[in-house]
């Protein structure tokens, strides 16, 4: 089994790490209990070249390898508490700045793709309903031809970056008899007329990340808002969902990381009985199997990367990574909160903020049971 990572990437990492100590601290707790977006803490993350690290070359981006930018995602989960924000980046780079560089027209990758990469535009994906979340290709946001326009209505909900969003990419369906086959993707900027964003919606955690509705009434967008071909929505959706389902994760290893640091300091030094309560068996073994299953979730992470930088489908590898890492991250985060006791249940400390933040982890990029059925049908099941 190849090493999970090198030595270069172990410097890519924590190169990002630092980064994230020196240019991301923020008063997390209270950024946390207003649900407060930073959009300097944005901008800081363009400068350092993580939105356009992917980016092929001739596109403006760096052409990195992608187990380059899972190194310096993790980096950042540790450096960084901020884990709103850097969930927000994420769901920017993967459903929205990649597919554009992977599908769109020269024109579309002119106009937008600086602006997505120098973090002077956010992006947006706009594909899940009120009654269309696992089942998404069952979605209702309808588009008709008019001349040389399509007219959009709909609505997306829970949508990430909806609020705070300048460029979406909009599922919709030009014809429900067609089912997947009849959905296309569209890039519809805030500005336009008859696109309505909400505010943020309040979450039990990840509550600096801005979720929100897009309401689309008698929205017209030009016929060359259409990213790829009209039918190729869920290709492209598809896509998308394989690069974030198993990369989205990668910064979540870094937090898991710095807790599990945070619970082996609390172990040594937290004393009952006459000692430290890290020489109780029930405490050290729990940390233990901490450690297995980061290392665990650290190398299904990894192999998607290197599949991915062969030049390989990973849609099979990714599912696993997004399952068992997501599942891994809950239990983790609940386990350090056994460790800290009181102290860690305490509202706002950042073992109890972990913990909320982790709960997300099993539903964001198709919940766990989507991830399973999608292991099944790769498996021929």
């Amino acid at each position: 089994m190849p090493n999970q990572i090198d030595e270069q990437r172990i410097s890519l990492r924590d190169n990002a790490a630092h980064f994230a100590r020196d240019q991301l601290s923020t008063d997390i707790a209270a950024s946390d209990h207003a649900g407060t977006f930073h959009r300097d803490g944005w901008q800081r993350c363009a400068k350092f070249g993580l939105i356009s690290m992917a980016i092929p070359k001739d596109l403006g981006g760096a052409g990195a390898p992608l187990s380059d930018l899972l190194a310096v995602m993790e980096g950042l989960g540790y450096g960084c508490e901020d884990l709103g924000l850097l969930f927000s980046l994420n769901a920017h780079l993967w459903t929205v700045a990649m597919p554009l560089a992977i599908h769109g027209t020269p024109a579309q990758r002119l106009r937008f793709l600086p602006g997505l990469m120098d973090g002077s535009l956010i992006g947006a994906n706009g594909s899940t309903e009120e009654e269309a979340g696992s089942d998404v290709f069952s979605m209702r946001t309808h588009a008709v031809r008019d001349g040389d326009s399509y007219i959009l209505n709909g609505s997306k909900m829970y949508i990430t970056n909806a609020p705070i969003a300048d460029l979406c990419v909009i599922y919709a369906t030009i014809d429900p008899t067609l089912g997947p086959l009849g959905v296309t993707a569209f890039l519809v900027e805030s500005t336009n007329p008859g696109m309505e964003l909400s505010s943020p919606m309040e979450k039990m955690g990840m509550r600096t990340a801005q979720m929100g509705r897009i309401t689309l009434k008698d929205c017209r967008v030009p016929a060359d808002a259409i990213l790829g071909k009209e039918g190729r929505g869920v290709k492209i959706f598809e896509s998308a969902m394989e690069h974030e389902r198993g990369c989205i994760l990668a910064t979540t290893l870094g937090s898991m990381r710095r807790n599990l640091e945070a619970c082996i300091a609390r172990a040594r030094t937290r004393r009952q009985f006459g000692q430290p309560i890290g020489k109780n068996q029930a405490i050290s073994h729990r940390i233990a199997d901490m450690k297995v299953s980061l290392d665990a979730a650290r190398e299904l992470v990894y192999r998607v990367g290197r599949l991915k930088d062969a030049g390989k489908d990973a849609m099979l590898e990714a599912a696993c990574a997004k399952l068992f890492v997501s599942e891994t991250y809950t239990k983790f985060s609940l386990d350090a909160l056994r460790i800290h006791g009181a102290q860690g249940y305490l509202a706002e400390s950042p073992t109890e903020r972990e913990l909320r933040n982790s709960i997300a982890s099993i539903i964001y990029s198709g919940t766990s049971d989507i991830q399973r059925n999608i292991i099944a049908s790769e498996l021929g099941l």
